[in-house]
Parts: structure tokens; sequence; C-alpha cells
């Protein structure tokens, strides 16, 4: 009898990344290194660029990318290369605990459940108006890493009113990096780039509020179709061969027979979302928003001043608008404190649920510090400069509307292998901006350009820790992802080119 014939599995997000990794070390022995003068504030001096020696990347580099990625630091152990993956990796970390100890008192699932039951019937209303949040949520502040919580409560509402994984990661992820694609204010995607050229965050922003309003609404019909079909026909989800082991692992069960909600239960709920919701009043810029906007500078200053609750709460509280990983990462702490004390929590059981919560999360911790090993590679090696010296010759000489489809479509690549967003643009617009009036085309067009092909390459690169952490969380592969985007990123491509290039002409 012969034997059957193996099925091809895609591998793991760890050995995706690896392979990445590696694909890259081997470049830095073929691309020429090269290097690129920047001046007093960081940015690339145009035509500054010049060929240095070649610093090829071997066996030893590979493995070490993923730590020097996590610290933070360069092949010589002692200069910052790339943004350590440790604040977000620990803030993940943080969040599992957090969930652990609300997971522990019951509240969520006995709010997904009343949700499930509200919603009766009119399950698909719910992602219109999550996509639609998310997505306000990107183009505002670059909604990103601070997406991983939700996950974890929108994962089992979906597969609770009949769709599936995919369906709740596409709200969360295609809602969130739609909006950054599409980023109207962002100061690290917008702001970034607009200060590199030297223009205000607000030159361009009609022609951007316009692709936000028309790629939103593309993508939100999109999941929506998705969701009707595995509604009508579950084995049409893309992941019905886990379905059982999604329900098992996700306690569907509980949920679906869950008693009336508790007042405890309530308290703990209150918690949960006024803790996301201060997340983002926290990571929103208010100061470069509107910097007549003072309210929460002022508060954070008179409450320093009080005479005793000043000294207890100390001298060093930052004021919301600008917070960043830690201080998010220590309300996801104080807030699980908080918790355990509304829902009167022995000591023992909130530690347990804590590191509980806290190990569900090590994998998405690792995967973010695998993924920053892919630009540790590319700098030690030396040839990003190099590969944007080629777009910078590549580019110049060309009509407005052949030049911003390039340069969106130069984007694509680049945003594969530098997924940050604020050093896509420190490490490209001082260069593409100026190059841009060459061909009669506005600098905050090209910003446009950018941010698109980096918000767009976003939804589905697996150099992106946050990708690769939702699928983690989702248990799912990204070759399933890719399947289910596929026909979206055609249609938004087109869409974006032709928005693109008519702006440039008009």
């Amino acid at each position: 009898m012969e034997a059957k014939k193996k099925k091809f599995q895609m591998p793991s997000a760890y050995t995706i990344l690896f392979i990445i990794i590696a694909i890259i070390a081997v470049l830095t022995w073929f691309i020429p290194a090269g290097h690129y003068k920047v001046d007093d504030a960081g940015n690339i001096i145009a035509g500054s660029f010049t060929q240095v020696a070649s610093n090829p990347q071997g066996l030893w580099d590979v493995f070490m990318a993923p730590v020097n990625g996590m610290l933070g630091i360069d092949a010589n152990g002692n200069i910052p290369a790339t943004p350590a993956a440790i604040p977000i990796s620990f803030f993940i970390l943080m969040v599992g605990g957090f969930l652990g100890v609300v997971n522990k008192t019951g509240a969520l699932d006995a709010g997904v459940a009343s949700i499930v039951k509200r919603f009766k019937g009119r399950e698909k209303l719910l992602i219109p108006v999550l996509m639609s949040l998310f997505a306000l949520g990107g183009s505002t502040y670059g909604m990103a890493e601070e997406t991983l919580p939700f996950y974890v409560l929108i994962i089992p509402v979906m597969i609770a009113v009949g769709f599936d994984t995919v369906t709740a990661v596409a709200i969360v992820l295609v809602g969130s990096q739609v909006g950054c694609l599409a980023s109207t204010v962002n100061p690290f995607a917008t702001g970034v780039a607009s200060n590199a050229v030297g223009i205000s965050m607000g030159q361009g922003i009609g022609l951007r509020f316009i692709m936000l309003i028309v790629l939103t609404a593309i993508s939100i019909i999109y999941v929506m179709r998705y969701a009707s079909k595995i509604e009508k026909d579950p084995t049409k989800s893309l992941v019905y061969k886990t379905r059982e082991a999604d329900r098992k692992h996700f306690d569907i069960e509980s949920i679906e027979s869950q008693a009336e909600i508790t007042t405890r239960q309530k308290w703990v709920n209150g918690i949960f979302f006024a803790t996301f919701a201060i997340m983002i009043i926290s990571l929103i810029p208010w100061d470069m928003l509107n910097k007549h906007f003072t309210f929460f500078n002022t508060a954070t200053d008179w409450l320093s001043g009080l005479p005793v609750v000043g000294v207890l709460l100390g001298k060093n509280m930052a004021p919301l608008g600008t917070w960043y990983f830690p201080e998010i990462t220590m309300l996801f702490i104080v807030m699980s404190l908080i918790v355990a004390v509304v829902y009167r929590m022995k000591e023992s059981e909130f530690i347990a649920s804590f590191l509980a919560g806290a190990s569900d999360m090590i994998g998405v911790a690792i995967v973010v510090a695998v993924a920053r090993g892919i630009q540790v590679v590319m700098n030690n090696g030396m040839i990003t400069d190099t590969i944007l010296h080629w777009g910078e010759q590549g580019l110049s000489g060309l009509s407005s509307s052949l030049f911003i489809i390039l340069t969106f479509l130069f984007y694509l690549p680049m945003s594969f292998l530098i997924p940050s967003t604020s050093g896509l643009a420190a490490a490209t617009m001082g260069i593409m901006g100026p190059m841009g009036e060459f061909a009669n085309v506005s600098k905050d067009l090209v910003i446009t350009a950018y941010q698109s092909a980096s918000g767009i390459l976003n939804l589905i690169t697996p150099t992106s820790a946050v990708v690769m952490g939702a699928l983690a969380i989702a248990r799912f592969n990204i070759g399933t992802w890719w399947k289910f985007m596929a026909k979206l990123i055609v249609i938004q491509l087109v869409v974006i080119m032709v928005i693109l290039g008519i702006a440039a002409v008009l």
C-alpha cells in the first residue's frame, strides 16, 4: 500500500521569522553596504550616500539578532540599533497578567455572554462598530501593539455569535492598520514624516481623511461578507478544522451557559474597560493635536502640588497624552491590583492568576523579539541605506502620477524591511520628500504614499510583531491569514494607486 503524502504544513511564526533573518543575512553578503549622512535632527541628507566597507552577517549574527532585537543594541552590544523589544514584550506579559486576574473573576465571560444575548440576530452589527473604532485609533495615534490585548476579548465574542477567529483578527488588525494606512494626525507616522520634511501635520489631511472613509468602508464590507458566509455555512470558515479546539481553548461553552452577571463582575468589567479607555487617552499626543489643549498637564501639576496627595502620588507623574509603553505597563499592573481588591480576591489567588495570565502571553512576547531581529541584521549589515539609495536613483525625473505611484510601490518592500512606521519615516522621508518636488509632487502627498504602503504591508507582513502576535493569540498560521487577505489587499492596492494618481495631477 502506497504511503499517504504528507500535506505541507505552514511553519510556526518563529520559524518563518528566523528564515527571514537568515535570508536578510545572506543578502548582506551580496548587497553593497552604504551609509547616508544625517543632519543635527537625525534626518537623512539627500545625495549624501556613500558606499562603505561591507559587513556581511554570519550564523553568529543570525542567532544573536533576536537577543539584540530584544535588548535594542547593535553587534557591538553598546549602541542602540533598533527600538528595543523589551518594553513591548514586558507590556504584553503584564497585560496577560491583568487578563489572568480579570478572567479569574469570570467577569469577562459574563460580559461576553450578555453581549451575545443583546446582539442576538444582529451579530454582524458588531463588525462595523468595532472596526470603525479601531480605525479611528489607528488614524489618530497609530494604534498597533496596543491592540494585542483586545484579541483576547473579541475572539470569544466572535466565536460565540457564530463567526470565527479569522473574523476576530480581521476586526482588530484590519481595522487598526487601515486606520494607520490613512493616518490623519498619527504622530508616529504623519507627525514624524511631516517633521522630517518641514511641513505641518495638517497638510494633506483632507485627502487622508477621504482615504480613511473609503478604505475603512471597503474593509468593513469585505469582513462582513466573510462573516455572512461562515454564518450560513460554518464549513466555509478558513479555520473550520480547528473550530472545536478553538471553542474549547476560548471556553465558549462556559460563556454560552453563563448565569446572570453579578454586581462584583459588573464592577470588574467597568474597571476593565476603564483601563483601556485610560490607555487610549494617555497615548494620544494632545499637545500635538492642539497646542492650546493643556488640561491633562494642568491637572497633573495640580495633583502633584497638593500638600499630602501630591507627596503620596509622587512628583514625577507623567500627564495623560505623554505616556508610552512604560506608563501603560504600569497602568495594567495597578488595574490588576484594583480588580483583585474590588473582587475581594485572596493574595495567593491574585498572584497565581496574574502569573498564569502572564505565562499565556510568553509566546507572543518572544515573537516580538524575534521580529525585531530582522531589522538588527539589516542595520548591522549596513544594507538599509543602500536599498534606499536604489530607490532615490530609480524615482528621479518621472512624471507626477508615475512618480507618486512608484513611490508607493517603492515603500512596499521598504515597509517589509522596516515595519516601524516612525522608523521608516525617519530613515527615508528626508530623501523622498524633497525628491517629489522635482516631479511636481507635494511633500504631503509623498507622506500619504509612504504611510499607505506602510499600512498595507503591516496588514500581512511576517516582520510585523503585531501581525505575528495577533495570529499567535488566535492560534492560526500566517498562510491562512494571507489566504483571507489576498483579495482585500489587491482591492486596496488598486484603490490607493488610483487615489494617489489622481491627487498628483490635481
